[in-house]
């Protein structure tokens, strides 16, 4: 598979200039209370920490199941995402509930393994009963020019999810241009993936507006070729209101409003969920 863009992306700055005439009028005349509403049933609730256990697993599960019983016209959350060893106290938490379960599997967070060893996380973690996988590029192939090693690798690991979702990390901060980020877009979509994601959130820039909209632009094109829709998750650093809608407008603007549900749209996130409570209270 050598068939991809050579789009480039000259500017950076002209981006990001784009990106504020994207936002900048509507966060001044949106609905706040619908739109944050709206962006809480879009959450993958996350913890991905090496102090990580079945007890605050189990509180997070009921954390995210429980929102709508506080009263306030918010729905759950959409998922959780955990650690491959923690899927199943997650799957047994969730019980009853609408909730996913997501995983991130494959080498999480810096996809520095052999390939056998990444799909063995994988079928293990949805044998433990993962709904979603969320798998990360091997960057340093990419970064060296091996495009269909980094698409060999997408299309094993979504063959060895079977049912279950494949989200494809890109980790942008790595990618250094938007012009790699739309190149890995690409790959990711071609090679299977459901969603892409931004960022595994332990590295810094994470996410970013350019970033997202680099990734929105990559979804439409491919939307607008073969009319299959492709999802997009946003994570890393978003953990207030205004950044969250910042996120939500961009992908409104760009692929519209059936892009604007659990099934093509979440966001990545641990502090947002009481930060949006807090401010809808």
């Amino acid at each position: 598979m050598d068939d991809f863009s050579k789009t480039i992306i000259v500017s950076d700055e002209l981006m990001h200039q784009k990106v504020q005439e994207l936002i900048s009028p509507r966060l001044e005349n949106i609905d706040r209370k619908k739109t944050l509403t709206s962006i809480m049933g879009l959450i993958d609730l996350t913890t991905l920490e090496g102090a990580d256990t079945d007890e605050k697993v189990r509180a997070m599960c009921k954390k995210g199941m429980t929102i709508e019983k506080l009263g306030l016209g918010l729905p759950n959350v959409a998922a959780v995402c955990v650690y491959p060893t923690l899927v199943a106290t997650a799957r047994k938490a969730l019980e009853g509930s609408r909730l996913k379960v997501a995983a991130v599997a494959g080498a999480f967070p810096a996809g520095q393994s052999p390939i056998h060893i990444k799909l063995e996380e994988v079928k293990y973690t949805v044998g433990e009963g993962a709904d979603e996988i969320d798998m990360v590029i091997s960057r340093g192939k990419f970064l060296q020019g091996e495009y269909n090693q980094v698409f060999d690798e997408i299309a094993a690991i979504k063959e060895a999810c079977r049912d279950a979702h494949l989200k494809v990390i890109l980790e942008t901060g790595e990618l250094q241009t938007a012009t790699l980020i739309r190149r890995a877009s690409e790959i990711a979509i071609k090679a299977g993936g459901d969603f892409i994601k931004t960022s595994t959130g332990k590295i810094q820039p994470a996410a970013t507006e350019v970033a997202m909209m680099v990734m929105l632009d990559a979804i439409k094109d491919h939307y607008n070729e073969t009319g299959k829709m492709v999802g997009i998750k946003p994570a890393g650093g978003i953990s207030d209101a205004e950044t969250a809608m910042k996120y939500y407008i961009l992908t409104e603007e760009i692929l519209g409003n059936e892009w604007l549900n659990k099934e093509w749209l979440r966001i990545g996130a641990s502090r947002l969920v009481d930060n949006l409570i807090n401010e809808l209270k």
